[in-house]
């Protein structure tokens, strides 16, 4: 039960985040959006072996998290969690990539320099979603793609997706309830109960969300997901798109840390 309530809990943060009134939240959906998409862009674009290169992009991250004035431990957990994918995806490199190089005096592979690239640009496109609906919402998130002429299937997909879950947890936990109750000297759910209870979640869970819809129907749901919330783009929000992607293309440009390092050193005058 305290997964369960952990979950829901978990799920409850993100959402009373988008709720907070900073200037980053305050941006509109789809500029948040733009931004973010030409950001994932940008930092998938870099070759597998610059690491220098991508550092200056966590500068995007950075401001969008104090400027929104988001607490630091709910993002850095569920950035934590995906770590360990990440990890997975790039952890063969040095095996599968075994060419020597030194750097700095140090012998290394260059698969080495692959799994740390694979590792910081996953980390910033997590962080860089996260961030998104921490200061958006699904509610705003699904306007806004709509105003990118998303179809509207695969809008209301998502939307549903998403709040189907909290459903489907919901459910769960009212199943290992009573199970529990049935059965309180069992530790956890025997396995000779799986089928049955997953049986029973399933049809719980679609028997719900069918007298969800009818509710929604009766209040004049028609297949269109429209959100209440003013759709039209300041110059404000012109402003943040245009000034990001302008830091970004000189980021992907130009390699700032060298260039940084070559000024104080004295190579370039």
């Amino acid at each position: 039960m305290t997964n369960f309530s952990n979950t829901l809990y978990n799920m409850d943060v993100m959402n009373e985040l988008a709720r907070k009134d900073t200037p980053i939240h305050r941006i509109h959906p789809l500029a948040k959006v733009l931004t973010t998409f030409v950001y994932l862009m940008i930092v998938v674009s870099f070759d597998r072996y610059e690491i220098s290169g991508l550092l200056p992009l966590i500068f995007y991250p950075l401001f969008v998290f104090l400027f929104a004035e988001l607490p630091a431990g709910p993002i850095l957990k569920r950035i934590l969690i995906v770590e360990p994918l990440i990890i997975g995806i790039g952890i063969l490199n040095p095996i599968l990539d075994d060419q020597i190089i030194m750097i700095g005096g140090i012998v290394l592979s260059t698969g080495w320099i692959t799994f740390f690239s694979i590792f910081i640009k996953g980390g910033f496109a997590v962080t860089a979603g996260l961030l998104l609906m921490a200061t958006t919402g699904m509610d705003k998130l699904a306007a806004a793609l709509r105003l990118l002429k998303i179809p509207r299937i695969f809008v209301l997909q998502l939307l549903l997706t998403y709040r189907y879950l909290t459903l489907l947890i919901e459910e769960a936990a009212r199943i290992v309830r009573a199970y529990s109750l049935r059965a309180p000297n069992h530790k956890g759910i025997h396995r000779s109960a799986w089928g049955s209870l997953a049986g029973q979640l399933l049809l719980r869970t679609f028997d719900r969300a069918q007298r969800i819809y009818q509710a929604m129907c009766l209040r004049g749901f028609t297949g269109e997901y429209h959100s209440g919330e003013d759709s039209r783009i300041k110059s404000k929000d012109f402003i943040y798109v245009f000034s990001w992607c302008f830091f970004f293309i000189i980021v992907r440009l130009y390699n700032i840390p060298i260039w940084i390092g070559a000024l104080l050193t004295g190579v370039i005058r």
